[in-house]
């Protein structure tokens, strides 16, 4: 039980405590009234706005559920017998019995989740008696080497600061790459030890593990990658697991002093470049390496692979670019007219990445400092759907990448508040449907009652997968009005309806946390009431909503078309190969 939080001071939040604005705070009753209101009827929602917004502290205890399907978390929009021990969801109208741990439960003592003010809480989830602690965020840096000596000083400079600022028990990686790809093993600090891939081949992630002595196969001195009898787990993982992050994956404080004297030894790709040619950069190989790395040693937990790319790539999986300088990179007008060669192929290697970073629950953040494309337009789904950030500068030496590289690790007021490895859920009452969402996240295919016909950004599903979020990210949800035969009766209508959000996500500092934001609206009867809807209005969200769903159709229908039009616009202003 909980006292009660309402003297509990909190900073004002423009978007109040549940980070939640809605385009209509009042909803029309029927499907055909709602499509008259020409706005959608969306939310706009910051699934980890900051904690200390809300009324009460994080909750130790785990969130009640209502029976399935709903799921639904208790709320203070619950009716509470308290002579039975029963709450009723107010989504479904299910009726569920209080666990004994509720015993105490009476109107002058009830749950922090009970209390009005508190729409939005958080849960600390704990695992089970004996279960391992959840290992702190891991950040995999995959540093481009196909660079000028003074840039690489600047990557050298970044990297430094970078380490001091994270704390000591975060897990830090380096891979590192040119004509080829390196992985240091930081874990054997007596001599510098380099795994080293050919950047020419398409290595597939069993290779990779297979390399590095982590296969499930297994390698000569290797078990293979299943639990044994006798096989004793260390804090929950299997040896082989516990064997990676040992060797390539330490803690700040382990292996500073080994990442310093890497990055002092670091130098340009030392491969030639012939005259007329681009530097054979495998940037592609590089990425799958780190993917497949953190696949084996950190599966299901919160990993970043921080990728700093200084050109296009030229070699291998994931080319958009050949090395012959007489070819340029691909423009705009060459993807109109299908004349990019290396475009589909580069698409589908990334899209096959970006799934197995969303399978993984791992982020893949880009930080671009060339005068030259990077391949970001073949890279957008592993970017995307990890929920990744994207900084663009012309040098490593800009305060553009200096400034931005530096507040992903720094914590204080200005910090980003990294969170890892979330879900999003919806459940809301059983007249409304969910037409999608659009924002960084991956469809977890959660099919049911509540999806709606009409599909907007990723859809068909109640669950979203975000491998990265913090605090400013912001998710558009469309929800659509499907009432039943039997909700339009009279003595059947409810007078609100309500909408619930469920983020689980890995805090920065580790642990496992549960965000349960329960809001209530009206329903309107439009055709007789149109004023109480228009009073609902709010033009500041509509804005929001709809500038992301007409990005939404200009990128899938009218891209083509609209990039023409942009490049005849400013042909005089920018080069065309500049303008993705």
């Amino acid at each position: 039980m909980a006292a009660d939080p309402s003297a509990a001071a909190a900073p004002a939040d423009p978007d109040g405590p549940d980070a939640v604005r809605f385009t209509w705070n009042a909803w029309p009753r029927s499907k055909v009234e709602a499509s008259r209101c020409v706005v959608p009827l969306a939310a706009a929602i910051s699934p980890v706005r900051s904690p200390e917004s809300l009324a009460s502290p994080p909750l130790p205890y785990p969130p009640l559920r209502c029976k399935p399907p709903c799921s639904a978390l208790l709320n203070p929009f619950a009716r509470v017998d308290f002579t039975a021990k029963i709450w009723i969801c107010p989504l479904c109208f299910s009726r569920n019995h209080f666990p004994p741990h509720y015993a105490g439960i009476s109107e002058n003592n009830v749950p922090a989740e009970l209390f009005t003010q508190c729409s939005t809480v958080e849960y600390l989830v704990a695992g089970p008696p004996g279960s391992p602690a959840p290992l702190p965020p891991v950040f995999l840096f995959v540093i481009d080497t196909c660079v000028i000596e003074e840039e690489l000083e600047y990557v050298k400079l970044s990297m430094r600061k970078a380490v001091a600022l994270l704390p000591e028990h975060a897990l830090v990686g380096l891979v590192t790459f040119g004509t080829q790809v390196h992985l240091h093993e930081l874990g054997f600090s007596e001599l510098s030890k380099i795994y080293v891939f050919r950047g020419s081949k398409e290595i597939s992630k069993e290779q990779i593990l297979d390399q590095l002595g982590l296969s499930g196969g297994g390698r000569p001195g290797f078990p293979k990658m299943t639990q044994q009898p006798g096989v004793q787990q260390v804090n929950g993982m299997h040896p082989l697991v516990t064997t990676g992050v040992n060797r390539f994956l330490l803690p700040v404080s382990e292996c500073e002093c080994t990442l310093s004297t890497l990055l002092d030894e670091l130098q340009p790709d030392q491969w030639p470049v012939e005259a007329g040619n681009r530097a054979i950069r495998c940037t592609g190989v590089a990425l799958n390496v780190a993917a497949g790395l953190l696949g084996a040693c950190v599966p299901g937990t919160g990993a970043r692979i921080i990728a700093l790319l200084g050109g296009p790539c030229t070699e291998g999986p994931g080319v958009i670019v050949s090395k012959d300088l007489s070819e340029p990179v691909r423009s705009h007008k060459d993807l109109d007219k299908d004349a990019a060669p290396h475009f589909q192929k580069a698409v589908k290697f990334y899209d096959g990445l970006a799934k197995q970073l969303v399978s993984q629950g791992h982020v893949l953040d880009v930080f671009a400092s060339a005068l030259d494309q990077v391949g970001l337009a073949e890279m957008k789904l592993a970017i995307e759907r990890t929920g990744g950030l994207v900084v663009l500068s012309e040098s490593f030496g800009h305060s553009v990448f200096k400034d931005s590289f530096k507040r992903i690790f720094e914590g204080g007021e200005h910090s980003l508040g990294l969170s890892f490895n979330g879900t999003f859920e919806i459940n809301c009452s059983k007249d409304i449907k969910v037409q999608g969402v659009i924002g960084p996240c991956t469809s977890l295919e959660k099919k049911g009652a509540l999806c709606a016909d009409t599909i907007v950004g990723q859809g068909n599903t109640t669950a979203w997968k975000m491998c990265g979020l913090d605090r400013n990210t912001s998710l558009t949800v469309f929800f659509d009005v499907s009432p039943s035969e039997r909700s339009g009766q009279p003595g059947h209508q409810n007078p609100d309806l309500y909408i619930q959000f469920v983020t689980s996500y890995q805090h920065p500092e580790g642990q496992m946390r549960i965000r349960a934001t329960t809001v209530s609206r009206k329903w309107v009867d439009g055709s007789t009431n149109t004023e109480e809807l228009v009073e609902g209005f709010d033009q500041e969200t509509a804005a929001v909503v709809l500038a992301r769903y007409i990005s939404l159709k200009m990128e899938i229908e009218l891209l083509c078309s609209v990039m023409c039009i942009f490049l005849c616009w400013s042909e005089s202003r920018f080069h065309p190969d500049t303008c993705i």
